[in-house]
């Protein structure tokens, strides 16, 4: 019987060898001839319509969505010679500098690329996402359709519900800005084989910015605010999201905030230094002031939430609580720095110095009162909008006659407001109540 070497063997493994083959762990044909469907007319025209919906400022150039709306076939046309002949240069985007929410003094790096820039960028998000999608992991719910926020905080809360009370409350640090360029072309690579295609994204995140008048060089980092930053985030992660599930653990991640259930706090604190090793392989880092382990009853931030295992005891007996509300109780709140956020958008709307008519500032209060008030709408939130509910009105009678003491409640009741200006109320966003 012929002796075989161990040494010679080939090793059985259920894991890929590198963190990059996660993005083709089957070894499938990578697509060949991408850059024509990139530059074709019509895709291009897709691409516009996209960005002419979604608006946004200028770039470095000044051109605006109205400008460039106004020599659309010309600028199309443009674009699409300058792809299909290799000659199309990416500009560099524009930083602007945008406060943090909730932390004064912090500002956040914001890269607007040109509107030309962006239609490049989606024409090939047009073409790369079908691509990658599919391989992306359950447990990635950030920048993907048909997946949203909600749907992350749904998986967190049965995990929670199912005893699952350690957690893992993690965040990246400076991850838009510290991406390593050469780790997000290799796993793009994996996927992708026409060498145009990678050039052109090499380029996209390479063109620099221009920040107080000064170009500077992006060696690494991709712009928070390029249409093509989103996809590269997803693809970055990939390989951390399928190891920690792979490993067994509970992972919950959008865009670079994530979260890990566990049953124990040593299983949590070995997801930790899992997450650690996997990462930094990856090229991120955790942030350290963010990142924690704690048990639910401490409660913990993910999405603009505040979750939490209620300690108090319940003001009303169990019969009385139509809701079956009951002490003990896993609840969900809005954090603080979003209430905070709330109300400075509703007083930067409601100054008394506005010289605009009342029946205007509710136009432009309802967008921002529905759309927070419908994130969340399902959380605990009954108390806190009916007094936000009171806040406001006050807020639009303080702008009305000049001053906080006065007596709008006489001239311009809440009837008024709710039913011929057409006021939004917080209260009848929950769907709970099914108020008429």
């Amino acid at each position: 019987m012929a002796r075989i070497s161990s040494l010679s063997e080939k090793p059985i493994s259920d894991k890929p060898r590198r963190l990059a083959d996660w993005l083709n762990p089957t070894g499938e044909a990578k697509v060949h001839s991408l850059i024509d469907k990139v530059y074709k007319q019509k895709n291009l025209e897709l691409a516009w319509e996209k960005v002419r919906r979604n608006k946004g400022s200028a770039g470095i150039d000044g051109q605006s969505i109205l400008d460039f709306e106004n020599n659309c076939e010309r600028n199309l046309t443009r674009l699409h010679d300058e792809l299909r002949t290799k000659s199309y240069q990416p500009q560099p985007v524009k930083q602007q500098l945008i406060p943090k929410s909730g932390q004064p003094g912090k500002l956040r790096p914001l890269g607007i690329p040109t509107v030309y820039d962006r239609i490049c960028q989606q024409a090939l998000l047009n073409r790369l996402e079908p691509i990658f999608e599919p391989i992306f992991d359950e447990a990635n719910f950030g920048y993907r359709k048909g997946r949203s926020a909600k749907d992350a905080m749904r998986k967190i809360w049965k995990e929670i519900e199912a005893g699952n009370e350690w957690i893992v409350d993690a965040d990246l640090k400076d991850f838009f800005g510290s991406a390593c360029h050469e780790k997000v072309l290799t796993l793009f690579s994996q996927r992708i084989s026409d060498g145009r295609v990678l050039s052109l994204l090499d380029s996209i995140m390479k063109a620099g910015c221009i920040a107080e008048g000064k170009k500077f060089r992006t060696d690494q980092g991709v712009p928070q605010g390029g249409v093509f930053s989103p996809l590269a985030s997803n693809v970055l992660l990939t390989p951390f999201d399928r190891e920690m599930r792979r490993k067994g653990y509970r992972l919950t991640r959008y865009a670079d905030d994530w979260v890990v259930t566990c049953k124990t706090r040593a299983q949590a604190q070995a997801a930790m230094v899992f997450a650690k090793k996997v990462l930094n392989k990856l090229g991120v880092n955790l942030n350290k002031d963010k990142t924690r382990i704690v048990n639910v009853r401490q409660g913990f931030e993910f999405l603009g939430y505040k979750i939490k295992r209620g300690s108090k005891p319940l003001r009303l007996p169990a019969h009385k609580i139509k809701s079956g509300v009951q002490q003990g109780a896993l609840y969900a709140y809005p954090k603080n720095k979003s209430i905070t956020h709330f109300r400075e958008q509703i007083r930067k709307r409601t100054t008394r110095r506005s010289p605009r008519s009342t029946q205007e500032i509710v136009d432009e209060l309802n967008p921002v009162i529905r759309g927070w008030g419908n994130y969340y709408c399902k959380a605990h939130v009954r108390k806190l909008f009916a007094m936000l509910d009171r806040w406001i009105v006050r807020r639009l009678w303080s702008q009305r006659y000049k001053r906080w003491r006065n007596a709008g409640w006489k001239t311009l009741p809440q009837s008024k407001l709710r039913g011929k200006l057409g006021l939004v109320s917080l209260i009848r966003l929950i769907p709970s109540l099914n108020l008429r």
